[in-house]
């Protein structure tokens, strides 16, 4: 993901129904560690066949809308300079 807005400056993550949660907790992972901003968040309504009962159904969709936070490219240098100097093979798992 990180990469993604690196390259594009901006990401658009969507979701509908349950999926909607873990789109909305990714979006404020990243905006509170201070890689992106929020730019637009639109809910709509989309229907969908419900297989199981063969009928058409209404399912929230959210669609998140973020760009390039103005630290982001300072915070990904400290994040990589910091992994660069972790010492090889210091592995404590046993």
């Amino acid at each position: 993901m990180q990469r993604y807005i690196q390259q594009h400056d901006e990401v658009e993550l969507s979701a509908l129904g349950m999926a909607i949660t873990t789109v909305v907790t990714i979006a404020e992972i990243l905006k509170n560690n201070g890689l992106a901003t929020e730019k637009k968040v639109l809910t709509s309504t989309v229907g969908m066949k419900d297989e199981n009962k063969g009928r058409l159904v209404q399912k929230a969709k959210i669609e998140i809308v973020l760009g390039k936070s103005e630290k982001f490219d300072n915070l990904m240098v400290a994040a990589n300079t910091s992994e660069s100097h972790q010492p090889a093979g210091n592995d404590d798992k046993k």
